[in-house]
């Protein structure tokens, strides 16, 4: 195994500095998903008891919050049911003696919205991937030759929900708050659990309950995970994080010359996984802190994310 930078390394000001090649080796594409192992799989596959199952996406469509910039459109093609009656083998109203007819839709839109799944691809330091690799060798027309969404596996592993909204005793954190290790570490003596290699760590600040009601409200900044607590998440090996927000880490950030350094770091550096825009107030409501986590992703071949519907089960 191939050492890298030290976990404890904070994110430095210049782009000149040498992070790579990553603790997983230098050809690595999966990033901290590596430490999701078989027995980790069985383990969490061990806290199914009750075989409640909890969404934990948003519904896509084009109202929901977006990034400045981003939009989405679908549409329905509907052409079938004509031409099918007037092909070789039409019924009385479609297709065949048994008039079949269909539907289908097109979609316009990033994978970078809605709940989704950051590639490691995603973001760059300068023009530097995870594992130091420069834009102008992975860029094509359709994406990125490597790190693209398809090469992360699909993750089953043990989730954590860290519900920090509860722990401050409030329904939302406030926009720019700076979630703390002490913050993450209260809550796990408050619920009586612990974080450990291989797993996802969800955050439940409460700002995701203005998703659908205020969505200006939604866009309009957001509380998150700072720099320190990201140091603590890779310090604790975990696989990747989400959270119930647009991004993940404070806007504003705790330095204005430094925006979404968080999930930069993260992304960048560690080539942990991010997750954004996850429902999880009603695993917050119900008190679900440990669960069976699955995401199953699309694997579209040099794309920067994927919607995903993550699944909590107990």
């Amino acid at each position: 195994m191939v050492v890298g930078m030290s976990a404890t390394t904070t994110a430095s000001r210049s782009t000149d500095e040498v992070w790579w090649p990553s603790r997983y080796g230098p050809e690595d594409q999966a990033g901290a998903l590596n430490e999701i192992t078989r027995n980790g799989v069985v383990r969490a596959a061990t806290l199914v008891r009750t075989g409640r199952v909890y969404d934990l996406a948003h519904v896509l469509d084009d109202n929901v919050p977006a990034f400045p910039g981003r939009t989405f459109r679908q549409f329905l093609t509907t052409s079938a049911h004509q031409l099918n009656r007037r092909s070789p083998g039409a019924g009385p109203e479609g297709l065949g003696r048994n008039s079949v007819n269909w539907m289908v839709e097109y979609v316009s839109a990033p994978s970078q919205m809605g709940t989704h799944m950051d590639g490691l691809n995603h973001l760059q330091i300068g023009d530097r991937t995870y594992n130091g690799h420069r834009l102008v060798d992975l860029v094509e027309e359709h994406g990125t030759n490597r790190l693209g969404i398809e090469t992360l596996p699909q993750v089953v592993t043990r989730g954590v929900l860290l519900d920090i909204a509860a722990a401050h005793a409030v329904e939302r954190l406030e926009r720019g708050y700076v979630i703390t290790p002490e913050d993450a570490e209260a809550a796990l003596v408050r619920q009586g659990g612990t974080v450990e290699a291989g797993d996802a760590v969800l955050f439940h600040t409460g700002w995701g309950r203005s998703w659908g009601v205020d969505n200006d409200a939604y866009l309009d900044g957001e509380p998150g995970p700072g720099t320190a607590l990201g140091t603590w998440l890779v310090d604790h090996r975990v696989a990747l994080v989400g959270c119930d927000t647009w991004s993940f880490g404070p806007v504003p950030p705790e330095d204005p010359d430094e925006p979404f350094v968080v999930p930069q770091t993260l992304n960048v550096r560690h080539g942990v996984v991010v997750l954004e825009n996850l429902h999880l107030a009603e695993l917050a409501d119900a008190q679900v802190n440990e669960f069976m986590f699955v995401v199953s992703h699309a694997k579209l071949r040099g794309a920067t994310g994927a919607w995903v519907a993550p699944l909590a089960i107990v």
